[in-house]
């Protein structure tokens, strides 16, 4: 019988395996970030062993950082202790960072993409869980804890047990105004912030061959979101031509070698899943959630759902939901006035991104009482916009382009929405609190996005393009 993607990438990484035990996974990257590293390092002081293969960790700030002003101390005495610490830590052991003021600095699963550390057929793990998004490049990249992290600092290895296998294939072709991140806030809605537990998922079909790595990247990361330990896209001739130059991307001799083996990497026609899903691009308009988890999410047209079409037992966190939200059954988000915007975060912060926006304000303005945040996801992507200008476009419609970081995704930095304000938000997460305390999220796509900081308003990006 055939393989999956997945089995054929893990069986290759075990180190040791026994029934009824997990299995012991060799990992090829590991990326830190200065939030879940901490106690981990503490941890092999403790113990007085040292990084067992600092090489293969790769150190960056991003949630803790300020977007403004990354020149001057960090104001917040928590965020400021948590970079230092970071500092001094990979200092101590040996570990290579991308600290602020490096060029190299940004949100950790946008930097290990656009530096060509993310390659097909790796293992990768982070003290993070949207490290999903390196799945992107035919790659097994999954979050761990803190106590993994200090297991994989300390041997390069992780115990683990093998996830089931599922497959998501979404087929046909994506109306206009819908992107990838309406495809994935789609299938989210449909199967649940729960309906992938238990599973690693290999997305498939035209729709999703049709994407950039980008885009991609923007599906595999928000696969934690409907429960799954993980999200892979079998890498192919876009990915190839995407990783090709990069910073650490293997060269002459050893890309052939690559090649030959990133070839072979791609669930065999008659691989096993345990289970598989089939979706039609078009049936996905644009989306936007309206609850407080990433499945409560319905097409930018539609309703909220009402009592009767919720199933009993849920409606006590349906209604806590709402009334977080201050929003009504059976009503709908067109037209809903908010408070802020922001671009940014792992899901959403790349160069594409940010030039779609800046396509799409050109030559308007934003609604006056509208807050607009544009986050690069990297200095990179920073240094990429400003050189095509998209700065420029972007200021002129009234849109700050900040510094990189994981900024509004998370109330862990200085920006935060206020509490009682509505957000239109490219981040994956719409938690109680998640960018501030009592703020209130909509998760959407970076053109709807785009199209309420315009209009002040939820608004149909179809109606604008």
């Amino acid at each position: 019988m055939g393989k999956t993607l997945f089995d054929k990438i893990w069986d290759s990484h075990i180190v040791m395996s026994k029934p009824g035990h997990p299995d012991a996974v060799y990992i090829n990257t590991h990326f830190i970030h200065e939030v879940t590293s901490p106690q981990a390092f503490d941890g092999l002081r403790k113990r007085g062993i040292p990084v067992f293969r600092p090489a293969k960790t790769r150190a960056t700030a991003d949630h803790n950082v300020p977007t403004m002003d990354q020149h001057l101390p960090i104001k917040e005495a928590l965020s400021r202790m948590q970079v230092e610490m970071l500092t001094k830590n990979t200092a101590e052991f040996g570990v290579e960072l991308y600290g602020l003021g490096h060029p190299y600095q940004g949100i950790v699963h946008v930097i290990g993409p656009e530096l060509g550390i993310t390659l097909p057929g790796m293992t990768i793990v982070c003290g993070d869980s949207h490290t999903s998004t390196h799945g992107a490049f035919g790659a097994i990249a999954f979050g761990i804890g803190t106590s993994e992290v200090e297991q994989v600092l300390a041997t390069q290895c992780i115990l683990q047990y093998k996830p089931k296998r599922m497959k998501i294939e979404v087929n046909g072709v994506l109306k206009s105004g819908v992107l990838s991140k309406d495809i994935i806030l789609y299938i989210i809605s449909k199967i649940s912030a729960s309906g992938a537990t238990g599973y690693f998922v290999e997305y498939a079909g035209e729709a999703i061959r049709n994407l950039s790595m980008e885009a991609r990247m923007t599906i595999c990361n928000m696969s934690i979101e409907m429960g799954a330990r993980g999200g892979m896209i079998a890498p192919d001739q876009v990915t190839f031509d995407y990783i090709k130059g990069r910073e650490f991307a293997p060269k002459g001799a050893d890309w052939d070698k690559a090649l030959e083996y990133w070839k072979t990497l791609y669930s065999d026609a008659d691989a096993q899943f345990d289970q598989v899903l089939t979706f039609d691009a078009a049936d996905i308009e644009p989306q936007i959630t309206y609850g407080t988890n990433p499945g409560m999410g319905m097409g930018i047209t539609q309703q909220i759902p009402s009592l009767d079409q919720i199933d009993e037992k849920e409606v006590p966190s349906f209604r806590k939901s709402l009334d977080y939200m201050d929003l009504q059954p059976g009503a709908p988000l067109l037209g809903k006035k908010i408070d802020y915007v922001f671009i940014g975060s792992c899901t959403n912060s790349r160069i594409e991104d940010l030039r779609l926006v800046a396509d799409f304000v050109k030559g308007k303005q934003k609604a006056k009482d509208v807050v607009v945040w544009i986050v690069p996801g990297s200095k990179q992507v920073e240094a990429q916009a400003i050189a095509e200008g998209l700065d420029k476009v972007l200021t002129a419609a009234g849109f700050q382009l900040r510094e990189p970081g994981c900024s509004a995704c998370l109330g862990m930095n200085e920006d935060k929405v206020p509490a009682g304000m509505y957000c239109i938000s490219t981040s994956n997460r719409n938690f109680e609190g998640r960018q501030g305390p009592n703020a209130r999220t909509f998760l959407a796509s970076p053109l709807t996005a785009a199209a309420a900081a315009i209009t002040g308003r939820v608004t149909d990006v179809r109606e604008l393009v």
